[in-house]
């Protein structure tokens, strides 16, 4: 049940490994004492965002000026294309800036070579101040430290059709969140549909195992664990939903778009979304915008998956006092706030969901959906491992697809996909 990265601030986030060969080790001023007056001249860089947000971020560029006298930011905003090249040569340059907007995926290779500044040495007293899950989400396998502040986070809900589920027996009130209900629920639809609606539109990925119950990655973080029994297990149900037809016949080589078409023609029973597919419904599909229910993520421990973004220090700056500074103010519960009232995200800052904004439905569809996703950012967690690259969610689709073909077993599937996620990690 994927849940696309959805791209209303950023581009979709690059899982690439940065080759950072040239940047071995810890640097000469890479201290994790961040003390000392907050002073200096720094440079942030941001992530595809000027063009649309211009105005927010000169006014908290103003706004830390003016609450520490003496510092100076410069504001350098860098396409999504290429952006994960640029850093990587910008790094093995030593010309990486200051401050700098990463994913998890992207600060790994940072922290591994030294140049990710740990914030629990250089400023644990923040932490208290944003989610468990947010916090955690910067952190890399195998190592000690967290290498960047939460920013803003992003979920969605899980939409079903009410009368789809009821026309098969089943209770529109109550809809499959657990995935033990999910595989029970879709082999009775597909049975009563005579396999013509499925119940899903889209093969596992990664964090379906994680949402599971799986082990993902060994303790090391030197090598991946999703072939375990419970990847097996799931692996082996999603073959039998494929088989009946609960399963899509198209989801092999399905996308999110074609997925949520699947949804509102109406032939798929349960898909991720957002309030913007609400409006599309609305305006393309009216019967089935009329029968829309909305649920958690499908999980079952308890936990949804969270999409992060974060704000990364470079270790080697020259003023790691404002550079930290600055850090934190960007991502403060004032700025987040503030940052979320203007586009579709979440702020990972602690209490910041229990805002009336996150609590409150007004009546439209857009609160009605930004309410839901809220309530499951408060325990969720980043199940994606941040070495986990888009080459390895080929390798994983790849195997998963000849298992549901019957050309190998589920556990044969996932033997090799490990060992190709492995052989690709080593190569890192």
């Amino acid at each position: 049940m994927r849940i696309s990265r959805r791209a209303v601030v950023t581009a979709a986030v690059l899982a690439t490994v940065l080759p950072l060969s040239a940047c071995g080790g810890e640097s000469g001023s890479g201290s994790s004492d961040a003390s000392g007056k907050v002073a200096g001249k720094i440079t942030f860089q941001t992530w595809n965002l000027q063009a649309n947000f211009k105005d927010y971020f000169n006014g908290v560029i103003a706004d830390f000026e003016k609450k520490y006298p003496g510092t100076e930011v410069k504001w350098v905003d860098r396409p999504g294309e290429g952006y994960a090249d640029k850093i990587s040569a910008d790094a093995a340059g030593g010309t990486l800036p200051d401050v700098v907007n990463v994913s998890p995926d992207l600060v790994a290779p940072l922290a591994k070579a030294g140049i990710a500044l740990d914030l629990d040495k250089a400023a644990p007293q923040y932490r208290k101040e944003y989610l468990d899950g947010a916090w955690k989400a910067h952190r890399i396998p195998g190592t000690e430290g967290t290498y960047a502040f939460p920013w803003y986070l992003n979920t969605g809900p899980m939409f079903y059709n009410k009368r789809l589920l009821k026309d098969a027996g089943l209770d529109p009130q109550k809809p499959p969140t657990t995935y033990d209900e999910v595989f029970a629920d879709g082999l009775k639809l597909a049975r009563q549909s005579k396999g013509k609606v499925a119940t899903l539109a889209n093969v596992p990925t990664i964090e379906d195992f994680g949402r599971y119950g799986g082990q993902l990655m060994n303790k090391e973080g030197t090598g991946f664990a999703f072939n375990d029994a419970k990847g097996v297990q799931l692996l082996t149900h999603y073959k039998e939903l494929y088989d009946a037809k609960a399963l899509d016949p198209q989801a092999l080589t399905a996308t999110p778009e074609s997925s949520g078409h699947k949804f509102l023609t109406e032939s798929v029973a349960m898909n991720p979304g957002s309030a913007l597919d609400l409006a599309n419904f609305k305006k393309q599909a009216p019967g089935l915008y009329k029968n829309i229910g909305i649920t958690d993520q499908v999980s079952s421990t308890g936990k949804a998956n969270m999409y992060v973004m974060g704000v990364m220090v470079n270790a080697q700056t020259k003023q790691k006092p404002a550079a930290v500074a600055f850090a934190h103010y960007v991502t403060d519960a004032t700025r987040q706030m503030d940052f979320a009232k203007q586009v579709a995200i979440f702020p990972s800052t602690a209490g910041s969901l229990d805002d009336p904004y996150f609590t409150k439905e007004d009546g439209t569809d857009e609160t009605r959906v930004r309410v839901a996703a809220a309530k499951s950012l408060k325990t969720a967690v980043n199940y994606t491992p941040v070495l986990f690259s888009e080459q390895m969610k080929t390798e994983l689709r790849n195997q998963i697809a000849k298992a549901l073909q019957g050309k190998q077993s589920p556990k044969e599937a996932l033997d090799n996909a490990v060992k190709a996620c492995d052989r690709l990690l080593q190569q890192s």
